[in-house]
């Protein structure tokens, strides 16, 4: 098995109230809360990006959160790995991993891991980031090994035998923008060779922050609706068959 030698905690660790990760925890919500409501035993990986996950701490359920960092995690978290979960089969009735998967290799083994501690039934709500050709040396100092399509995403869920409920893109009304820094960091050429502890994310500046969550809410309105069809994230909720 597989961890990213070098790679650290979220940048969210540091920079909590960054646009990105304000509106993807409006995303995700928009998109996957309608799948954890019932469930009272959760699992939270990668929960040092707790943002995210602040949804899910809603009073309604018991959540366990893990990170193979401990920087971020709450009194209660434990320090593990996705790749070699530290709890009993069956344990839980939903887990969620919000851009996790991408930094496990082998990936079927951290989905086996899921399905392993998901008690027949359980939800699976996933994020991971979208489109191969969008890699850059911000994947690389990420730690990441892969970016995926929804087809992809559904395709290494249901591999690992899950029935998916939801699959969808996010992030559309602001991909125009992604697309173009992703070219400009392909212009200029990698600045990381390797991963780093933690990833300083691109300046914004104040007026372009308050713009750009504005632009997300088009995305969140319509997620609560139906799916939208491209972005730089894949969101997707899924079922272990009883």
């Amino acid at each position: 098995m597989t961890e990213v030698a070098g790679h650290g905690g979220s940048p969210s660790i540091e920079q909590p109230d960054y646009w990105w990760y304000v509106a993807r925890t409006d995303l995700l919500y928009a998109a996957l809360a309608d799948f954890a409501r019932g469930r009272e035993q959760a699992l939270d990986i990668g929960s040092a990006d707790g943002p995210s996950a602040s949804w899910l701490h809603d009073g309604q359920r018991r959540l366990a959160s893990l990170d193979i960092d401990p920087r971020g995690l709450r009194d209660n978290g434990v320090c593990g790995s996705a790749l070699e979960l530290p709890f009993a089969d069956a344990s839980f009735d939903m887990v969620s991993a919000f851009d996790v998967i991408e930094h496990c290799d082998p990936e079927a083994d951290a989905l086996a891991e899921v399905s392993r501690v998901l008690r027949p039934g359980g939800r699976f709500l996933m994020a991971v980031p979208a489109y191969q050709w969008a890699w850059t040396d911000f994947d690389v100092a990420n730690g990441h090994y892969r970016r995926y399509t929804k087809a992809r995403a559904v395709a290494a869920v249901e591999r690992a035998g899950f029935g998916v409920e939801r699959s969808t893109y996010a992030f559309t009304s602001v991909f125009p923008g992604f697309v173009a820094e992703r070219l400009v960091r392909k212009a200029r050429g990698p600045r990381h060779t390797g991963a780093v502890d933690i990833v300083k994310d691109p300046e914004v500046p104040r007026f372009l922050h308050h713009a750009l969550l504005a632009a997300c809410k088009v995305d969140e309105a319509i997620l609560r609706r139906t799916n939208l069809p491209f972005g730089s994230s894949v969101f997707l909720a899924a079922t272990k068959p009883i």
